[in-house]
């Protein structure tokens, strides 16, 4: 006969399930729009962390989208292939020759890894781009950067269908432009144009950073969209927090219920902010 021994480990992670149980109730039936980069792909184990995360969302009734970065990947394709290109504003300017890297690694390299590790996890991914089923079409942005295209309408009838067959969506943030032409498109103003089409429950968007801090340095866990104008305006928001920032604001103001600013360095991050007491990062919503 098999014998074994309760240990604190086994009796916390019961205690953790049991205290998940409301939340999974509450998320049942919610799309959720994941914005992934930084620490989150730094890896093959990070990838594999995630992939496993996303399985168990999808596995308790949530409806998880994918919207993916890769610019370290872009920058390395880039360099092996002698492709240089110039900078306007600290922004590179993407001509042809550049925009077809960027779709061979982001709908070609970088879809195919995240959708093969979803589906090592026991899920069932597929890749998408913008361009696909007319998903985001865009208006070019500032000229002098070249094909570097901002969502003008998005349709989200495909991912609906997709959510239907069981199916998650890992989306590469290109899209076609009025006159049929390739648009690069940043990540993050890709998965808020997504999230808002789909007026999702959840927009999260995973960063190097804890999230948004005041001018002490200390994480604010909730905000309103008033109070991030009013930190921008004084300077406290700042830097590479500005464009996340300003893509929460859209996309409630296009109806997602809520964004939150996570860090993707830490493990199961997305499941603390969903399924724990704790959440993570700084949650950003119109009060009620």
């Amino acid at each position: 006969m098999k014998t074994q021994d309760m240990n604190r480990d086994w009796i916390a992670t019961a205690k953790t399930l049991n205290q998940a149980l409301p939340y999974m109730q509450r998320y049942a039936g919610a799309i959720v729009v994941i914005k992934l980069g930084g620490h989150a792909m730094s890896s093959q184990a990070a990838m594999e962390d995630f992939a496993r995360d996303v399985v168990l969302m999808q596995q308790v009734g949530v409806n998880p989208v994918i919207v993916h970065g890769g610019g370290p990947m872009i920058n390395e394709m880039l360099e092996r292939l002698a492709i240089e290109s110039d900078f306007v504003g600290g922004k590179r300017v993407t001509d042809r020759a550049v925009v077809e890297v960027v779709e061979m690694v982001l709908a070609g390299k970088v879809s195919k890894w995240i959708t093969h590790a979803i589906n090592q996890q026991g899920g069932r991914a597929v890749g998408l781009s913008g361009k696909d089923a007319n998903l985001i079409t865009c208006d070019q942005d500032a000229p002098e950067l070249g094909l570097v295209g901002t969502p003008a309408e998005v349709d989200p009838s495909l991912l609906h269908t997709l959510f239907e067959a069981r199916t998650i969506p890992v989306i590469a943030p290109l899209g076609a432009g009025r006159d049929g032409a390739t648009l690069n498109i940043n990540g993050d103003t890709a998965a808020g144009a997504v999230a808002a089409a789909l007026k999702a429950d959840r927009l999260l968007l995973l960063t190097d950073v804890e999230g948004v801090k005041d001018a002490e340095g200390t994480l604010l866990t909730e905000l309103s969209p008033d109070q991030i104008r009013t930190l921008t305006e004084d300077g406290v928001i700042a830097g590479g927090m500005i464009p996340k920032t300003q893509t929460a604001l859209g996309a409630i103001a296009g109806g997602v219920r809520a964004v939150v600013i996570l860090d993707g360095r830490a493990p199961n991050a997305v499941l603390l902010e969903l399924f724990t007491d704790h959440g993570a990062g700084s949650l950003i919503r119109t009060p009620r």
